[in-house]
């Protein structure tokens, strides 16, 4: 499982350390792009259950199969390095808004990795705190 919150720097060539819990479990991973602009990092494990998941969606509407083409094709297989970095592809990078040699976040989502720009992550955990206000 994977939990917690970590700030971390995107180096000058698209590469970012995963915390330290996290690689015993990331020896192996795929990255994709995921909602509110951020990248998802998933054990192939766990992908190969969110692309399910995916498949079954796409027997609805357009609109599943306009995410399902995104996600897929911004699907890469990563492999850390023995610093525990993972290189994130340009293409990726852009789609979250990383910046080489910016501030980055990398949470655990229980199930998976998520990676954010620095500044996109402050405004989503304000609104999280924020709803989670709302239900207590």
């Amino acid at each position: 499982m994977f939990l917690g919150e970590h700030r971390h720097s995107l180096d000058i060539k698209g590469r970012v350390v995963l915390p330290a819990r996290f690689r015993d479990q990331l020896t192996e991973a795929v990255v994709t792009s995921h909602r509110d602009t951020c990248l998802a990092l998933w054990t192939p494990e766990e992908f190969t259950e969110q692309a399910k998941a995916m498949r079954e969606r796409l027997k609805g509407d357009g609109r599943a199969r306009s995410l399902a083409r995104v996600f897929f094709a911004s699907a890469q297989e990563v492999t850390p390095d023995r610093q525990g970095r993972v290189m994130l592809p340009p293409n990726l990078r852009e789609l979250a808004r990383l910046k080489p040699e910016s501030e980055v976040v990398v949470t655990g989502v229980g199930a998976y990795v998520e990676i954010w720009d620095a500044d996109v992550w402050s405004s989503q955990r304000e609104a999280g705190v924020a709803e989670m206000q709302d239900v207590n």
